[in-house]
């Protein structure tokens, strides 16, 4: 089962407040204590005045002032002060600093309890994000409690659903993280991570469950058609575009990959049973899904070869060749098409090329042997 989990200061299910005062407010004494004003240090380096302030970092006359423009971006309905405090949780989280995202996350989740904020979407949002802070964290039992939240806020919310779905599966709670999986691809299919999840825990269920393993899953419930056609309408982010467009890219690949093999495999049964036209058909739309396959074009001078379109069986002999110099079947089979075209001279050549790559193929002997017996025969060239 999952490993037991401390929760870190601030994970209440309303937010508490962090024992530790944000940057730059000073340090609250833990136990209730008086508030220390940090102090400030003046260096000179290199004949530079420097100060140093231990809550806001080293600061350097001179230089950029650090753009904070982002602080100021509106969040929904959340007012200046609060959006502010979501605005620098979600940018030191892009940084990776989940521990201070989180806690600015929990200021504003109190600062709305305090004013008395009751929008539901920006409230579902904040405990969203917060969760996702406790999932970096290793913390599911939180990130669950506050993605549940988040639920009971804006119901079938997708993030919520698939960060709860991950701290499932984190805390071994397949049931459940299966369930939610499953509810996010009802809200969208292209959900890459929610596909590949649901097949690994199948397997997961199935060795822990029995056949029977459906039975004991909880209810899955149905999202309603509103709700899916509302995420639909929702404009599409470039992030979301481009994980969708290299999910679509792949798909086509293991798409072309499955037709590529059945159709080789069913061009060399009809090579087997002789009918030879059906299987250069197949082979010739294998190209048409791998021009570069050199296998392709040798298996499709088979077939030309025997159907006496020596020209045809040369030229993919030669496509062969280019894509692989030293291919023994392909020299052999030009062989056999020069000879077709009273071409002796070239098909010889390739007969020896072809013994000097394997001296051990007997047909490339054997035809130089008739070709020797035959040496009056004049080439169609000559």
């Amino acid at each position: 089962m999952g490993n037991a989990q401390e929760k870190p200061p601030g994970s209440g299910g309303g937010g508490a407040r962090p024992d530790q005062a944000t940057a730059g407010s000073g340090t609250r004494r833990r136990g209730g204590g008086s508030m220390e004003k940090p102090r400030t240090e003046k260096r000179v380096a290199n004949g530079t005045q420097r100060e140093r302030n231990p809550a806001g970092g080293q600061e350097e006359q001179g230089s950029p002032a650090v753009d904070t423009s982002y602080l100021d971006a509106p969040a929904g309905a959340l007012p200046p002060h609060i959006a502010r405090l979501k605005n620098e949780g979600n940018h030191i989280f892009k940084h990776g600093q989940f521990g201070d995202a989180l806690e600015k996350y929990s200021q504003a989740i109190d600062g709305c309890a305090e004013a008395g904020i009751d929008s539901p979407e920006d409230l579902c949002i904040l405990y969203s994000n917060r969760a996702a802070c406790y999932l970096k964290d290793g913390n599911s039992t939180d990130c669950i409690q506050d993605c549940t939240k988040a639920l009971e806020l804006q119901p079938y919310s997708l993030k919520p659903l698939l960060r709860r779905a991950m701290a499932y599966e984190t805390l071994e709670r397949y049931r459940n993280a299966y369930v939610d999986y499953k509810t996010v691809l009802q809200i969208d299919t292209g959900v890459q991570a929610a596909h590949d999840s649901v097949h690994r825990i199948t397997k997961l269920l199935i060795e822990q469950d029995g056949p029977e393993w459906r039975e004991k899953l909880p209810q899955i419930p149905v999202v309603p058609m509103s709700v899916q056609q509302q995420h639909r309408d929702k404009p599409v982010s470039a992030e979301v575009a481009q994980a969708r467009a290299a999910r679509a890219a792949q798909e086509e690949v293991r798409r072309k990959e499955a037709r590529f093999t059945l159709l080789k495999r069913e061009g060399n049964d009809l090579v087997k049973k002789c009918h030879f036209q059906e299987a250069l058909e197949k082979y010739s739309e294998c190209l048409s899904i791998k021009p570069d396959e050199c296998t392709i074009y040798t298996n499709r001078a088979i077939c030309l070869l025997k159907l006496n379109r020596f020209e045809e069986a040369k030229q993919d002999c030669d496509s062969a060749l280019q894509l692989e110099p030293a291919n023994k079947k392909a020299f052999y089979r030009r062989a056999l098409a020069y000879k077709g075209l009273q071409d002796y001279l070239s098909a010889s050549s390739d007969l020896q090329e072809v013994l000097q790559l394997d001296p051990n193929i007997q047909e490339a002997e054997q035809e130089l042997e008739i070709r020797f017996k035959n040496k009056n025969i004049p080439d169609k060239t000559t």
